[in-house]
């Protein structure tokens, strides 16, 4: 069939529309094709709280305020925040469960990068406290950084150091009482002064205290009373909570610090 001038501008016309329409249709398909690489904030692990309670008592007794505390932040700092508490003696567990957190590609080797994208702060009672300490000792050989160690009435395994701060932690605060047969370490110190800051060392004294802490076992009242009487008085653990959210505020401006 022979087309009229008419029909051939016609044609001409419906031809240029067609390529237009591809030439702005294909670069749109070739992005859908491949994701959009996410924001260096995105790649961060979350910030990681820990806090190990005392003794023998499971990681998930409500009583005990290592726990409570655990508690609020973990329901108050709900977005890029994990928080977890773990016994006294699951210090192992606890660093395999950041190394797994900062290991951000998932391919079982932890870059400097990786390493140093770490936010973690660790606290705890008793023997809780030290193995935060001893927690951050190991942390220190695997070249990760800790902004905030907390220590309540820190008592030490024997033959092991749970006042010498590491040069990984950023800053260290220690509160203790000086009575009973456990009283914590009341001089906590720096490894390094030039890298580590220590807050204070903190005391409080209970021998006039109206403290009852009748919630805890008979057995901890009576024969560690002021042992028992730091861990639950909630001016200690309200002083932790803001040690935790102003560290954390910190290092994530427009975070969840509260």
């Amino acid at each position: 069939m022979i087309c009229s001038p008419v029909h051939r501008r016609i044609l001409l016309s419906i031809s240029v529309l067609v390529f237009s329409f591809a030439a702005v249709l294909t670069p749109v398909r070739l992005i859908l094709a491949y994701p959009i690489p996410g924001n260096e904030a995105a790649t961060k692990p979350p910030a990681m709280i820990i806090g190990f309670v005392g003794g023998f008592i499971a990681h998930d007794n409500p009583v005990h305020s290592e726990v409570q505390l655990a508690a609020r932040l973990r329901k108050e700092l709900q977005v890029g925040v994990n928080v977890e508490t773990y016994e006294s003696y699951r210090g192992g567990k606890a660093r395999q469960a950041i190394l797994k957190l900062l290991d951000t590609n998932h391919d079982g080797t932890l870059t400097m990068q990786e390493k140093q994208n770490a936010r973690i702060i660790l606290y705890g009672h008793s023997w809780g406290g030290a193995e935060a300490i001893y927690l951050a000792r190991a942390l220190e050989k695997d070249g990760i950084p800790v902004l905030l160690t907390v220590q309540v009435d820190s008592i030490a395994a024997p033959g092991r150091d749970d006042i010498t701060i590491p040069a990984n932690v950023a800053q260290a605060a220690n509160f203790y009482q000086p009575h009973g047969i456990l009283q914590g370490h009341h001089d906590i110190r720096a490894a390094n002064p030039s890298r580590t800051r220590i807050i204070g060392n903190f005391k409080f004294d209970y021998e006039k205290s109206a403290l009852t802490c009748s919630e805890y076992p008979w057995y901890d009242r009576i024969l560690v009373k002021p042992h028992t009487q730091i861990e639950c008085d909630p001016a200690i653990w309200n002083q932790v909570d803001s040690l935790i959210r102003t560290n954390l505020a910190s290092v994530t401006p427009g975070g969840p610090a509260q």
